[in-house]
């Protein structure tokens, strides 16, 4: 927006906007238009919200693990914040008194976005050795075949098990 005018010009027009409810400020430099509604006005939902930075900045962006966790049903826990893991730098947004924690994160937990094989990935990294046990590992095996996995072997030999603990304790490989 800085071809607009000079910056003091651009910062004052986007300041009197959140003043006016027109704009709100989620974060440096990262202005959103609220929704309104019949009860009043409220912040975008994250998610959305998420898209748009990760398609402005074009980073990858994805759910954090334990929220891919109680999705897959993998746990009953409920993520009381929403967190996001992105290939940019680590920041928070603030949507309304929602904050939405982003987190930068290697690129091997952001494979394969968007799909049931890379949430399976988060939620196995996030779960940890203690927590991965022959139960959840079987459902992963043969027993998810309802959920569409179609890039099983990212979970079974690839990209989402080259690191420690995931490799050897896979309890369907037979060299490992």
């Amino acid at each position: 927006m800085l071809n607009l005018g000079r910056r003091a010009a651009v910062d004052q027009a986007l300041s009197r906007l959140v003043r006016r409810a027109s704009l709100m400020r989620a974060g440096r430099g990262i202005y959103i238009r609220p929704v309104e509604s019949r009860f009043g006005t409220r912040p975008p939902a994250a998610s959305k919200v998420i898209e748009g930075i990760a398609a402005q900045r074009g980073e990858s962006m994805v759910p954090h693990g334990a929220a891919a966790a109680n999705e897959l049903s993998l746990t009953t826990q409920v993520p009381v914040r929403e967190v996001y893991l992105t290939s940019g730098p680590s920041r928070r947004l603030k949507l309304g008194a929602q904050v939405i924690e982003i987190r930068h994160v290697p690129a091997w937990q952001l494979v394969l976005p968007g799909r049931p094989s890379g949430a399976a990935i988060r939620a196995l990294a996030w779960l940890g050795p203690k927590r991965t046990h022959m139960k959840r590992c079987e459902y992963f095996k043969g027993g998810c075949r309802h959920r569409n996995f179609e890039h099983s072997s990212a979970l079974v030999g690839g990209k989402g098990f080259r690191h420690g603990w995931r490799r050897k304790s896979a309890p369907w490989r037979k060299n490992g």
